[in-house]
């Protein structure tokens, strides 16, 4: 039985976990008083897409998201609360299966961050 391969660092995601970007500290910072982060309910929409997606080979299936979310949350991103880590998790995975580009990632998350700081 072979090992399973050590997932390869996905950049802009790695920047979310070492500046400690997570819900409870943005929310605090723009005096925020919901709970639940706003991205929340599209991160559960893209992912019942996905799991409807199921005739695209290189979309993952839902035992195989769960899985990949699973062992990237308890490994690489392990220091990020849920639902935070339940995202990147997923944004990893799409990145490594070659579904997200990591420079269109960089991007969006770029154009995210400026519309906030605006």
């Amino acid at each position: 039985m072979s090992a399973t391969p050590e997932p390869k660092p996905v950049a802009p995601l790695q920047e979310i976990v070492q500046r400690n970007q997570v819900w409870s500290r943005m929310a605090a910072k723009y005096g925020v008083d919901n709970p639940v982060p706003p991205w929340k309910t599209s991160l559960d929409g893209m992912c019942d897409a996905l799991d409807r997606a199921a005739c695209r080979t290189d979309v993952p299936d839902f035992k195989e998201r769960r899985d990949e979310e699973d062992a990237l949350s308890a490994t690489v991103y392990a220091d990020l609360p849920y639902p935070e880590n339940q995202l990147v998790a997923l944004a990893h995975s799409l990145v490594a299966r070659g579904i997200i580009d990591q420079n269109e990632l960089e991007r969006q998350m770029a154009a995210v961050r400026d519309r906030l700081e605006a």
